[in-house]
């Protein structure tokens, strides 16, 4: 049972994209709070799955398939909704840079595979930073309004602009990588 964990978790994940929906175009006084909390929960189960599947051997080829799927698809929906709410051309451009990363790595990691270069597939470190800027600057334009003296929009746009650089420097960085192996 501890095995399956992980990629039961991973579903989990998928299941709570509804739910961000829902609350994001629900009329509640705390929508936002409710979509931050979700997004939240979302973020810390992504690094849960795979902890727990290190630590329990739960890792499958099917897991490590579909975290990053699941990861993506989360993001993706998060972006669009951010787009919806600010209607601003800064966050759509940005939503379209990391939306579209994801498609070429997706796309480049298909390719590395039917070259049997599945090695590269791996996640580098600056993917990993990518991800966490991401998680951030999300977190914050979720929340969207003055919390005390910290202003979410301000530091959400500036994680934001962070993980732009670090959506476009990871995709080089992958396809320099990439080239590099293709020439030997």
């Amino acid at each position: 049972m501890l095995k399956r964990l992980p990629i039961y978790i991973t579903w989990f994940r998928v299941f709570l994209i509804p739910l961000l929906l829902y609350a994001f175009f629900s009329d509640w006084e705390s929508a936002n709070w409710i979509g931050f909390y979700i997004f939240l929960i979302a973020g810390l189960s992504d690094g849960l799955d795979g902890w727990l599947a290190r630590v329990f051997d739960g890792s499958s080829e099917f897991g490590a398939f579909f975290d990053p799927v699941a990861d993506k698809l989360m993001v993706s929906v998060a972006m669009i909704l951010l787009c919806l709410q600010y209607q601003s051309v800064w966050i759509t451009v940005a939503c379209a840079v990391i939306i579209g990363r994801e498609i070429v790595i997706s796309a480049l990691r298909e390719w590395n595979a039917k070259r049997g270069l599945s090695e590269q597939s791996s996640v580098s470190i600056w993917g990993k930073l990518k991800t966490l800027a991401q998680f951030f600057a999300i977190s914050f334009l979720l929340i969207g309004e003055q919390v005390g003296f910290i202003n979410t929009v301000l530091i959400g746009n500036i994680l934001l602009s962070i993980a732009v650089f670090l959506t476009l420097f990871s995709m080089v960085h992958y396809f320099f990588l990439t080239l590099q192996k293709t020439k030997k």
